[in-house]
């Protein structure tokens, strides 16, 4: 016999929310800070990078 699914609660919900958004802008707070690193070349040797002229890219 099928039974109906209970309602999630507004405090379930929230809160699955809130962890979803937290882990996000943590991954962003990393991003950037990995961007700001290879930008500062704080860790010269820990990245390998090309710099591509527009001939070269055509």
């Amino acid at each position: 016999m099928a039974v109906p699914k209970q309602k999630t609660s507004k405090s379930k919900k929230r809160s699955r929310k809130k962890k979803w958004t937290n882990q996000a802008v943590l991954k962003a707070k990393k991003a950037l800070s990995l961007a700001k690193s290879v930008i500062n070349n704080k860790h010269p040797k820990s990245f390998i990078y090309l710099n591509r002229t527009e001939k070269e890219i055509d």
